[in-house]
């Protein structure tokens, strides 16, 4: 059978500041080993001064995270497009239509271009952020316009026209999908459509910018990026 210990503080270990084992045995005949009185009180609330300590650091965590500034917006990368314009002025079968001096705030994050190898319809689009931080888009394509613009206004069904410096578009709003949409199909078959969450006014603003680019190549042009 093993020999089992226990441990209790001794007065006068504490004068002599040193642990002595003791021949004199415990009730129940177990010996007992005296002990310094600081010793035996690490041993004995050690646990419960680590979690103390790790209540405290915990705390402190928590005070800091909430104090911090934090913000649950997200921000996107601004995009150079000018190579996309360069690349659709100079092969896509169309005038390209563009932004050109929208106002400070609009802010381009986003830019594709398809079907500049031969394969299907040719169709640009360029993402912006607005002033009033929603977003909006130019889509312009030369797919057949009764089924591009369905697409891209998510619904079939016009909601009236608005007039943007002199040029009539047509509104679409697609409530499940908080999206508004100003289009409108060119003589040749193009179409044009801004789209966002943006309301009709911002949208507007966008439309009024778009302007026809003359046919590029060779020289990559200067940024067309408007000012944030």
């Amino acid at each position: 059978m093993t020999d089992q210990t226990s441990t209790t503080p001794s007065s006068g270990s504490a004068q002599a500041g040193s642990a002595a084992p003791s021949d004199a045995p415990a009730a129940g005949g177990r010996p007992t080993v005296e002990v310094a009185p600081g010793v035996y009180k690490r041993l004995t609330t050690g646990l419960g001064g680590f979690a103390v300590a790790m209540a405290a650091c915990l705390l402190l965590v928590g005070v800091i995270y909430l104090i911090t500034p934090r913000s649950d917006e997200e921000v996107l990368p601004t995009t150079d497009y000018s190579s996309q314009l360069w690349a659709m002025t100079s092969d896509a079968p169309y005038t390209v239509w563009a932004p050109q001096g929208l106002p400070a705030g609009w802010r381009a994050t986003s830019s594709r271009v398809h079907g500049l190898d031969g394969k299907g319809p040719v169709a640009w689009h360029l993402g912006f952020v607005t002033p009033s931080r929603q977003y909006a888009a130019l889509e312009q394509s030369n797919e057949k316009a009764s089924d591009y613009v369905p697409r891209m206004t998510n619904n079939r069904k016009a909601e009236g026209s608005l007039q943007v410096d002199g040029v009539t578009w047509t509104k679409y709003h697609r409530k499940d999908k908080k999206a508004n949409s100003l289009a409108r199909t060119l003589p040749g078959g193009v179409s044009i459509v801004v789209v966002g969450t943006a309301g009709y006014e911002e949208l507007a603003v966008l439309a009024a910018a778009l302007e026809p680019q003359r046919k590029q190549g060779g020289k990559l042009p200067a940024s067309p990026t408007p000012a944030s």
